[in-house]
């Protein structure tokens, strides 16, 4: 019996999404009459909450009903890109049915709104190997703070240091290291050496990912 567990980050990690977000962002920012530089995208927008990079662009005056509104625009814009693609990050299925196999909990904790999340299940079927999905409505602080991965932990029943954290943002990797868990840093968004200051292991996608490469981390 294993006595860990798997957190997983979803944008990137469950799903190669982040293009999509890309291109949806920025017909966004447009069409409100803005444009970020790939160095800003990285540095305001992956791995944030919506009301995070949205103050960030309009001001932080913004009311909640308006950043619902302008998230959930957004948002559609990125579902209608995405829905024809849609496909999970290569060896996700069969890594989840090895980490199941071995009675390995796991989970989800995402930045993304539940639509999105709800968004993702509709088209995978993975929602049932996940103890715990915990999304942008259940903190109060977004990713690189640690709220989320502590939340997530607290809900599974188990201490940070005994979790791992799986990454593809900057925000998300320094977020799972302030928990205190272990992060294995996956690179959909980031190369490897700019993942490599805030994980403990870097894989491609999870085709050669093992539950030995998981006991090595926790041991």
């Amino acid at each position: 019996m294993h006595n860990f567990a798997v957190i997983f980050d979803m944008d990137g990690v469950l799903i190669d999404s982040n293009p999509y977000h890309k291109t949806a962002i920025e017909a966004f920012l447009e069409k409100h009459h803005f444009k970020f530089t790939e160095e800003e995208l990285k540095q305001k927008v992956w791995g944030r909450m919506n009301r995070e990079w949205l103050r960030a662009v309009f001001g932080e005056e913004m009311s909640v009903a308006e950043i619902n509104q302008h998230g959930e625009d957004k948002e559609l814009i990125y579902r209608q890109l995405f829905a024809k693609d849609i496909k999970e990050v290569k060896g996700l299925t069969s890594f989840l049915e090895k980490l199941s196999a071995s009675q390995i909990p796991c989970a989800v904790g995402t930045s993304a709104p539940r639509s999105n999340v709800d968004f993702t299940f509709e088209h995978l079927p993975i929602a049932h190997f996940f103890a715990v999905v915990l999304d942008e409505s259940h903190v109060n602080l977004g990713k690189p703070n640690p709220e989320i991965y502590l939340k997530v932990a607290d809900n599974l029943g188990f201490p940070p240091q005994k979790c791992i954290v799986i990454e593809d943002s900057l925000a998300g990797t320094a977020s799972g290291k302030a928990a205190g868990a272990k992060v294995i840093g996956i690179t959909t968004t980031h190369s490897p050496a700019e993942l490599r200051a805030t994980t403990d292991l870097i894989i491609d996608d999870f085709t050669n990912l093992s539950i030995d490469d998981l006991v090595r981390l926790t041991n």
